[in-house]
């Protein structure tokens, strides 16, 4: 008895080895980057960048080898976000003496020191709190001439006992508007 095999045809052949050698390929490839993972040392920066740097061009580094200082690098926490807050003052908080202020928060912060960072984002409702709570509480008379300076030292100085790696230095308020 004789029995007829299927033979597949020379294309399907040739596009099974081709996927073979890529999947090959693919894995000395794998096994390459990992060898030379181990190997590299800890502190040097990355091989390559893909996106555009500040400014276009990379900066030179004489003796970093293409990593960049981020030491004096400082960033801008604005993750508090823009608060609207109802004043009532502690008059006798009828609807004509009521206020409704408009506040956006913002600090600088080191770029590099990634635990004060992570502080700083689990802190976060916290903040929103303080503010809220100063601005909510101010007397009517004290909201219409807000001093400025002594509100960002008031609300920078509670701001600061809640944190234990690191110091606010400075606060800025964007969009400040008190509205009647």
């Amino acid at each position: 008895m004789k029995r007829e095999i299927d033979v597949p045809g020379n294309k399907l052949i040739i596009f099974y080895r081709i996927i073979v050698a890529m999947m090959l390929l693919l894995v000395v490839l794998l096994i390459a980057g990992s060898l030379y993972a181990f190997i590299r040392s800890r502190d040097s920066g990355p091989l390559f960048r893909i996106g555009a740097v500040k400014g276009g061009i990379a900066p030179k580094d004489s003796g970093n080898q293409g990593r960049t200082e981020t030491a004096s690098v400082n960033n801008v926490f604005s993750g508090i976000g823009t608060l609207r807050i109802q004043n009532t003052g502690k008059a006798s908080g009828t609807a004509s003496e009521t206020a409704l202020i408009i506040i956006s928060i913002s600090f600088p912060y080191k770029a590099d020191d990634r635990p004060f960072t992570e502080e700083l984002a689990s802190h976060l409702g916290e903040f929103r709190s303080i503010a809220t709570n100063y601005f909510a509480n101010l007397p009517k008379d004290k909201l219409t001439r807000l001093d400025e300076e002594q509100a960002k030292a008031d609300i920078l100085k509670q701001y600061n006992a809640l944190l234990r790696l690191g110091r606010i230095e400075t606060l800025y308020f964007g969009d400040l508007m008190i509205v009647d």
